[in-house]
């Protein structure tokens, strides 16, 4: 199992890679705050699922602290957002929506897939399968609003706001994943300490 579940974090740790770039590359190109956040969250997501990868062959205690350190870089996008907000706010164009919600479509398409790769060990590992499992549901979840952010600025308010508002559910969400990885990692030390 956990050679199988190797195999798949480092799959979807490549898939998260690759969608970086192009998420990234759009993001910077139509200035979106909810892609720049969504795209330093699959960057997030790489790093997270290279961890669990190497972190598969360690003691469960060293897996308990590796959980801990992930529910931190779980925060990471949160902090991106925070600078990408600060553009937005200092020049309030709003994001190109086609390229925004056909991005998003994209985003939510490799999400999607991450998460039905990951699904059927969401309960195995504990913490650090759970932190890869949330992130791309999170994640999922994300992408649909990005659409919506996108379908909203092209059809009924031309504004910086639905992009603003989708980035910020977005750091949101990923407060309250690293929440769920830290008690989870928190649980499992201590298990793994008695």
């Amino acid at each position: 199992m956990d050679a199988d579940l190797r195999r798949t974090v480092l799959i979807v740790a490549l898939l998260n890679l690759a969608y970086f770039g192009v998420e990234f590359a759009v993001a910077l190109s139509i200035g979106s705050v909810s892609l720049f956040a969504d795209s330093v969250d699959f960057l997030e997501d790489t790093s997270v699922n290279l961890l669990i990868f190497f972190a598969l062959v360690w003691t469960a205690r060293k897996r308990a602290r590796v959980g801990m350190l992930l529910a931190g870089v779980l925060l990471l996008p949160a902090l991106a957002l925070i600078w990408s907000l600060w553009g937005k706010f200092t020049n309030p164009v709003p994001p190109e929506p086609i390229a925004l919600s056909l991005t998003g479509l994209g985003a939510l398409a490799v999400n999607l897939s991450c998460a039905f790769i990951l699904a059927r060990f969401r309960r195995h590992s504990g913490s650090l399968t759970r932190a890869a499992f949330l992130s791309a549901r999170n994640d999922a979840v994300a992408n649909v609003c990005i659409i919506g952010a996108g379908l909203v600025t092209a059809y009924l308010w031309n504004s910086v706001w639905p992009d603003v508002v989708v980035g910020l559910a977005i750091a949101a969400m990923n407060i309250d994943a690293a929440r769920e990885v830290w008690e989870a990692a928190h649980e499992e030390h201590a298990i793994a300490r008695a």
